[in-house]
């Protein structure tokens, strides 16, 4: 018999059977690993299998490779403090569908595991939307994606960096993009040496900088490419941006 005890986060949870569910965790020690949970569609169970709750859990099987079975009680629930704030709500979802589908299975990840619950806990900040761009940009990292702001890919200065090459990920200064500008991709305010700037427009850069590399880097062989959640999510904050300019232009 295999089993383990652990912290996890329900990142999905899919109907199997009559009332049962497959659900995917990215647990603290064993990676993201899957099992299947009777009762599913209980009443108890389906607040506790919301993606983003941190459960503890117990897994086991007959042997290693297979499904096995999960057994969860609720430790953290963090999705109910968003209800009242979809574009928060929406950052949470694309997180959980981010890391269900880019994370190899049984692959420990405990760095990723404590900056997921480390970003639930700032979606309640002022600064939730950057630190948000933030936390894609580790994932990326953790995935093997990283991307490189320590110094000009182009020999310019380090202290003017203002864009990313899509090929290499390599940032590129102001003075050495010249006539390739529009071939690079721009870098948020916040991301620039010494920049603090990170109002929703810089944000929504570091959204679509992100996108870029999560769609041709990470999911660029996946079949169904990049998570819905997440192109939902990038969506509705860009919709966000045209609702406040349109009130701030009714108010003026």
């Amino acid at each position: 018999m295999e089993q383990w005890q652990d912290q996890g986060i329900v990142l999905a949870a899919r109907s199997h059977g009559e009332s049962g569910a497959v659900v995917s965790l990215l647990t603290e020690n064993n990676g993201r690993h899957a099992g299947y949970v009777r009762g599913a569609r209980g009443t108890k169970m389906r607040g506790t299998l919301e993606a983003g709750n941190l459960a503890d859990a117990r897994w086991q099987a007959r042997v290693d490779g297979d499904l096995g079975s999960l057994t969860l009680e609720l430790s953290q629930s963090f999705a109910p403090r968003f209800m009242q704030d979809a574009l928060r709500l929406s950052a949470l979802q694309s997180a959980c569908a981010l890391c269900d589908a880019a994370l190899p299975e049984r692959e420990g990840h405990p760095g990723l595991f404590h900056g997921l619950v480390a970003l639930f806990e700032a979606l309640e900040s002022d600064v939730w939307a950057p630190a948000y761009v933030m936390w894609e940009l580790a994932l990326l990292r953790e995935l093997g994606f990283s991307l490189d702001f320590s110094k000009c890919a182009g020999g310019g200065s380090a202290d003017s960096l203002a864009y990313m090459s899509p090929k290499t990920g390599r940032a590129v200064s102001e003075e050495a993009a010249g006539p390739y500008k529009e071939k690079l991709l721009p870098l948020p305010d916040f991301l620039k040496p010494g920049g603090r700037n990170s109002d929703p427009k810089e944000v929504l850069v570091g959204l679509q900088l992100t996108g870029y590399f999560l769609e041709h880097w990470v999911f660029t062989h996946h079949s169904k490419g990049v998570p819905e959640a997440r192109l939902l999510f990038q969506e509705r904050f860009e919709k966000s941006l045209s609702v406040s300019e349109q009130q701030t232009h009714e108010v003026a």
